[in-house]
């Protein structure tokens, strides 16, 4: 390959420039070509897909700890900067030891790139980068500092540990608007997480949800090649670890080093080795859901139950009956949302509709009843979903059930109200042995595992009300509350077939249709 040609290609090839042009330390200090690992590798392959489909490139990352998307970022950044006339970079990072290391970090792709791709430098500070004939630049700086970026223009934008940022939301809003919405701009915003809520956290539900420009990119803690350990001979996992293994499908050696890594983060906590550690699943998540959750003892429904339904397959005879739950929206960006249960199967049929009009909800819901053959439907009355249940009741539907959240619970003496109670029988389903099934999506978590509880004066539980949760996390489960109303109260089987109060039983369990 001649000269321009070899040029032509390290500059559309960003994976063999990384690799032929680019230096990065590594953890032993020893200096070494920049050779994508794997989970870099498949970033970079979503940032090309993105950048070919919209012509540039909005990112969020969420990551586990150390995975290398800052690394990579730089090196993009900086190949791209250097192949290009009149543009800058500008990356800002949580704190003041993190901007030096990430400045060092460029200052090494150039000090160590091959002269015949090294541009000519202009003025340089312990901040910026500049290069001279090119009249780009590469500039870092530190969240914290009052209006930072927001008065220049700027075509590659990266964000690091964006959850962490001091003042993150005017920071983002800054920044944001600095960068042109045009072609050949890039964003990308990474970060591990820092609890459910603030800027970081509605960015990447909304990316979870389809709103937006912005696309979610997460990496699991075992996509990372370095996270392994050979067991020693004999090792027997704890049961909650070889269940969680199974979930994730971890080798011996991830598994291994998992359970050592939890030994490290439950030592100082005293938290049980024999249980996956909340902070093991904050600091290294499996699942997006995981990740931003801040504990493991503040929520009704535990992260690793609903990923076990996600993994579950499961049948249910035809003669179990088919119920749905109704949650009328409330205004607010909610969407009213319809979700079934057949037994252990749970929202085979989840739909939403974004409308006010109570009478096209209320047209929407019969719709549904007759498509999918409801056996059952509930309806959510607090607010907005009276008028509906009303007309519904009008219309002749006699399979159809009213539930006041706020209404005194059956079972007075152990729940608040009857929304805690539909919600504590749905988590006593999902813990059913027999094994239950849900959609295998990060939504499902994300709804179930949103609300926390406590316990009122008479120690009943009671869950966090809705509009504290929206406040909290900037949304509403509405999936969650529409799948707990159908455990509102039982519905008797078709025919004749008989089973038990709680509808559980299939055919991998019984296979006598006449039991």
């Amino acid at each position: 390959m001649n000269e321009a040609a070899l040029r032509d290609t390290l500059r559309r090839d960003f994976t063999m420039y990384a690799d032929r042009c680019l230096k990065i330390r590594t953890k032993s200090r020893g200096i070494r070509p920049f050779k994508l690992n794997g989970a870099q590798l498949r970033f970079h392959e979503a940032c090309e897909r993105q950048r070919q489909r919209t012509g540039k490139v909005r990112q969020l990352v969420l990551k586990a700890r150390q995975t290398g998307i800052s690394t990579y970022t730089e090196g993009r950044f900086y190949h791209r900067v250097t192949h290009s006339f009149g543009v800058k970079a500008y990356i800002m990072t949580h704190r003041q030891e993190a901007t030096d290391n990430l400045f060092e970090m460029t200052e090494r792709f150039h000090d160590n790139c091959p002269g015949p791709v090294r541009p000519t430098t202009g003025a340089a500070n312990a901040k910026e980068l500049s290069f001279q004939f090119l009249q780009s630049s590469f500039e870092v700086n530190t969240a914290g500092a009052k209006g930072a970026g927001r008065s220049a223009t700027i075509q590659f934008l990266h964000g690091s540990e964006v959850a962490f940022w001091e003042k993150a939301d005017a920071h983002v809003d800054g920044l944001l608007q600095a960068v042109p919405d045009a072609p050949d701009t890039e964003i990308i915003f990474e970060s591990t997480a820092n609890g459910p809520g603030g800027i970081f956290y509605n960015m990447c539900m909304a990316a979870l949800n389809g709103e937006g420009d912005f696309e979610l990119f997460f990496i699991p803690w075992f996509e990372h090649g370095e996270y392994r350990h050979a067991p020693e001979e004999g090792w027997e996992p704890p049961a909650a670890f070889r269940e969680y293994g199974a979930a994730h499908g971890l080798t011996a050696d991830q598994l291994h080093w998992c359970w050592r890594k939890n030994a490290e983060l439950a030592i100082p906590t005293g938290d049980s080795l024999e249980e996956i550690c909340p902070k093991f699943r904050q600091e290294y998540p499996a699942t997006v859901q995981e990740a931003f959750q801040t504990t493991n003892e503040d929520v009704l429904i535990k992260p690793h139950v609903v990923l076990k339904a996600r993994k579950t397959e499961v049948r249910v005879l035809p003669e179990v009956p088919l119920v749905a739950g109704l949650d009328v929206a409330r205004g607010g960006g909610d969407k009213t949302r319809l979700v079934s249960r057949q037994g252990r199967r749970g929202a085979e049929i989840d739909e939403t509709l974004d409308v006010r009009d109570l009478m096209q909800v209320t047209n929407w819901a019969q719709h549904w009843m007759a498509k999918a053959q409801l056996d059952w439907l509930f309806i959510d009355v607090t607010g907005l979903g009276a008028g509906v249940g009303d007309r519904m009741l009008e219309l002749g539907h006699s399979n159809v059930t009213l539930v006041n959240f706020g209404e005194r619970a059956d079972e007075f003496d152990k729940y608040a109200n009857v929304r805690a109670e539909i919600w504590g029988r749905m988590n006593l389903w999902l813990t059913d042995p027999a094994g239950v099934q849900l959609p295998d999506s990060e939504m499902v978590s994300q709804h179930l595992c949103a609300p926390t509880y406590r316990y009122d004066h008479a120690s009943r539980l009671l869950l966090e009300k809705k509009e504290d949760m929206k406040k909290r996390i900037g949304f509403s489960p509405d999936f969650g509350d529409a799948l707990a109303l159908t455990f509102t109260h039982t519905v008797e089987p078709k025919a004749d077939f008989m089973i038990d109060a709680n509808e559980r039983y299939s055919v991998e369990t019984y296979d006598d249709p006449e039991f």
